[in-house]
């Protein structure tokens, strides 16, 4: 296995860890209207996440940032061609987190429920577009013989798209109904448990389409992933099935497990779909974007690979310290107990 294969697997990991970890508190926030039914409720929904999800975001730098160094024409390409998509997340997450932040420094209904409507926003619009922006990259994008990107907006947003974007919301819907069915106790338990099994009935439908959809445009190509990422695509349904039928039954631990399983095999056979290519060209195959032709120089990636031998360890064991600190269930004494 050479460096940009090595590289390849580990940008995947860093998605996958991204979209696992802020996969389930995007469900939270987008949750809040429906789960919680007043503001105590709700504050027990944004304490449930509120120690983790600034950690959770820090994936999503890491990232970008290996993609941006170790292949930077992907990185150059994707972001220009994806600009529109990529801008409202941007924006998005920076109001989530304004909101986080200043939802509690006045003691105002009004002024709660503005920033409670950010939270909303800034959770749902990402849970949605990254979903579009993986589905487009899978599908793959019109380029120039440069690799410059011509699709409109329009062509963003093809049917295969919008079902990316609806699986990967209603899948983080369901994730974040279990992590708070896991993390909460009283009433917003009951309710999560709730949804969360009975969500699944619409989401299953929705990931076995989307995957089956993904496994022929991968086999269209002829990609080399599009005979082992079946069984993983099984694997996602399986574990997002074992994850409702779980948490219907009180078992919420495994049933998160089940939906985190669900949520990384996805992204897995979503990557496997796109290798040995990482952008896909539609209008010529010729000048499609491939871990060879897309990869930084060989010295860069040595070099990154010795600081990501240092740095990866100590972040995935700050992160897992913290879980384990905050891993007590949040209620509503707690939050009236505050006053």
């Amino acid at each position: 296995m050479d460096l940009p294969v090595v590289w390849f697997v580990a940008v995947a990991f860093l998605w996958t860890g991204y979209l696992v970890l802020e996969g389930f508190d995007f469900g939270v926030g987008a949750l809040l209207p429906v789960l919680g039914r007043d503001d105590t409720d709700r504050r027990v929904m944004i304490n449930s996440i509120g120690p983790v999800w600034d950690g959770n975001e820090v994936w999503l730098i890491t990232a970008v940032g290996a993609t941006f160094a170790a292949f930077p024409a992907w990185y150059g390409s994707m972001l220009s061609g994806l600009y529109l998509p990529m801008l409202a997340i941007l924006l998005a997450l920076i109001a989530r987190g304004v909101a986080f932040e200043y939802r509690g420094k006045v003691d105002d209904v009004a002024w709660r429920r503005r920033w409670d409507v950010a939270i909303v926003a800034g959770s749902t619009v990402p849970a949605f577009l990254w979903g579009v922006v993986f589905a487009n990259l899978v599908r793959g994008l019109p380029m120039t013989a440069d690799h410059v990107v011509t699709a409109t907006l329009v062509e963003l947003f093809s049917p295969y798209a919008l079902l990316g974007g609806t699986l990967t919301l209603a899948l983080f819907l369901v994730h974040g109904a279990v992590f708070l069915s896991l993390k909460t106790d009283g009433p917003v338990r009951l309710r999560a448990r709730r949804f969360a099994a009975g969500a699944a009935l619409v989401v299953v439908p929705l990931l076995v389409g989307f995957l089956g959809w993904t496994q022929a445009l991968g086999g269209s190509r002829g990609s080399g992933g599009a005979d082992w990422t079946l069984p993983v695509a099984v694997v996602a349904v399986l574990a997002l099935i074992a994850g409702s039928a779980l948490v219907a039954r009180g078992r919420e631990g495994r049933a998160f497990s089940a939906t985190a399983v669900a949520v990384a095999a996805l992204v897995v056979v979503i990557f496997g779909s796109l290798f040995p290519e990482v952008l896909p060209s539609t209008t010529d195959p010729a000048f499609s974007l491939d871990i060879r032709n897309a990869a930084s120089a060989p010295y860069t990636l040595t070099v990154m690979s010795w600081i990501a031998l240092v740095a990866l360890p100590v972040v995935i064991g700050y992160q897992t310290w913290s879980y384990w600190v905050f891993r007590k269930r949040v209620t509503r004494a707690d939050i009236t107990g505050a006053h």
